[in-house]
């Protein structure tokens, strides 16, 4: 369904859109990032950290590196400012793109096991769709992100894969 090589262009894509968000967030202060937009997350901020918390639950769950005690209605506030924000966002895309570096096809069959504390319940689902999750969340949040940030005046990189810088 997947392979190794579609994580590594996904984790690659997602280190690319984030440096761009990141040198964004600094421009700005925090009160422009905290200022409720209407999303659904409410923030840039908001929806920011939303989808670092996201990312660390996900990843967790694929290296068996370290998670979060964070609950979902409380990832609005995972960090604390855009500084924070960035320097955590670095060392996730990191692990993220070193996880996919070492991903081979056999990791990526069968089921993943864990306890959704959204649901309230254990969960097993094909650990594929579970890598497709991680990344096609990323993407969502982003986008809602790409259309705050430039209502908000800014310029977000161009977002389409065919333009993910080669390295």
């Amino acid at each position: 369904m997947i392979s190794p090589e579609y994580c590594q262009t996904m984790a690659r894509y997602n280190q690319w859109q984030n440096n761009g968000l990141r040198d964004i967030v600094k421009s700005m202060s925090d009160d422009e990032l905290k200022l409720d937009r209407g999303a659904f997350f409410g923030s840039i901020l908001g929806t920011l950290n939303h989808l670092l918390w996201g990312d660390t639950l996900w990843i967790s769950r694929f290296d068996g590196g370290p998670s979060t005690d964070v609950s979902i209605p409380d990832s609005l506030d995972f960090m604390a400012n855009g500084s924070d924000w960035a320097a955590e966002r670095f060392r996730v895309d990191g692990r993220i793109n070193e996880w996919a570096r070492n991903v081979a096809t056999i990791d990526l069959v069968g089921d993943l096991h864990w306890y959704s504390g959204a649901l309230g319940r254990d969960m097993t689902k094909p650990k594929a769709i579970c890598v497709m999750q991680l990344f096609n969340h990323q993407t969502h949040h982003r986008g809602q992100v790409h259309a705050m940030l430039t209502a908000a005046g800014q310029k977000p990189n161009d977002t389409d894969l065919p333009f993910i810088p080669e390295g």
